[in-house]
């Protein structure tokens, strides 16, 4: 299992289509290999913004699978913030 660090995301109508971090072999990761590999503990994704580390987690709304940072003291560290990939 490797713990990978996201830097950028893949946006479009204000969902998360991926997950990024340039130079790394994985990426970019669509959301749904994204989502698989997490919910099969394959592997575990985080952003490290201004000094705050948060996972990446799966959440389901209405039947469907999105991708979510925990809440914390800031929000830059949040998948929509993220710069775009």
């Amino acid at each position: 299992m490797a713990d990978r660090k996201v830097r950028a995301t893949g946006k479009k109508d204000g969902h998360i289509t991926s997950l990024c971090n340039s130079g790394q072999s994985w990426s970019p990761r669509s959301k749904s290999n994204a989502i698989a590999d997490i919910n099969g503990g394959d592997h575990t994704y985080y952003v490290d913004e201004a000094g705050f580390r948060t996972e990446v987690h799966v959440v389901t709304i209405n039947g469907v699978q999105y991708l979510r940072t925990v809440a914390d003291k800031t929000h830059q560290n949040n998948l929509d913030n993220l710069p775009d990939c």
